[in-house]
């Protein structure tokens, strides 16, 4: 549904390569579209404003929210703010894609697999954050995100654990 808007692009790690479970769902999307980055957080996410400000909409994918951590800069002083420091036209938006990490088959380890969700929320308060519990709120929560024209970013949490059912 993301892909059938030609200013979407997906950007981070593991999204042009096999690497982590969300992978499989980027697999029909045209490899253009695709911009596979090394591990850089805090780039990947200035990129992504950067990416919107030029009109694009990224969506930008951090596996684990223990990843989206080493963005904080980028998210909690720009991206957040960004609809106070747009003066003029649209305010561009970010879709950020991340996941509370799986537990099945292998457990990662405390640092891979954080719900880190409700404290993010508080750094985050001109931000949408949604946390996907049911597999029934990820489609409308993702076209929400695509649709929406009021200047909010949105920051979708799967789990990861879905993927290794």
């Amino acid at each position: 549904m993301l892909a059938r808007d030609p200013r979407v692009v997906f950007l981070g790690q593991a999204v042009a390569v096999a690497g982590t479970v969300m992978r499989s769902s980027l697999e029909d999307i045209d490899p253009a579209r695709l911009i596979e980055l090394p591990v850089e957080e805090d780039f990947q996410m200035g990129m992504s404003i950067g990416m919107a400000l030029a009109g694009q909409i990224p969506v930008s994918i951090f596996p684990r929210l223990n990843f989206l951590m080493l963005a904080m800069n980028q998210l909690v002083n720009h991206l957040d703010k960004l609809s106070k420091l747009v003066e003029t036209g649209p305010v561009p938006k970010v879709i950020v894609r991340s996941s509370i990490g799986s537990e099945r088959p292998l457990d990662p380890g405390p640092q891979h697999k954080g719900d880190l969700t409700e404290g993010l929320r508080l750094l985050v308060p001109n931000l949408e954050l949604v946390r996907l519990d049911c597999p029934g709120d990820i489609f409308p929560a993702y076209e929400r995100a695509l649709r929406r024209d009021d200047g909010v970013s949105t920051i979708l949490v799967e789990w990861g654990d879905n993927y290794a059912k």
